[in-house]
């Protein structure tokens, strides 16, 4: 993962992906952890409006490719890919969580890519 900025996050989302971490493979769980150690933690109700929290549905674009994708950020349990709604725990949720509009993270896919994304807007935040 390439991104050393800080993220931000929410004490309940903070809490809630903490435990999720602790049951995840460990290829889906140590990059959420590596994540999660540089998260700013804010109170729920001093999360910026342009910070990508759980149940926010994110624009982003993939700078490789340049497409644009709309996803809803959810937990496992709500996942549904032909909803675009994508869990906290697979790959481009993991990155997503705790950016900010205008901010671009490089993250490793596990097939030992790596997708070059940045958040272009969020309609609706969780």
């Amino acid at each position: 993962m390439e991104n050393h900025d800080k993220i931000i996050i929410t004490q309940d989302d903070f809490q809630k992906i903490s435990s999720l971490v602790k049951t995840a493979r460990p290829e889906i769980a140590e990059p959420l952890e590596e994540e999660l150690s540089r998260a700013q933690v804010v109170p729920n109700d001093e999360l910026p409006k342009d910070v990508v929290s759980m149940n926010s549905q994110v624009v982003f674009q993939d700078l490789d490719t340049k497409k644009e994708s709309v996803v809803t950020l959810v937990f496992p349990q709500d996942a549904k890919v032909e909803e675009n709604k994508i869990s906290v725990l697979a790959p481009i949720g993991s990155a997503l969580i705790g950016l900010k509009v205008g901010q671009t993270i490089q993250w490793p896919l596990p097939n030992g890519k790596h997708r070059n994304l940045v958040v272009v807007s969020i309609k609706r935040q969780g």
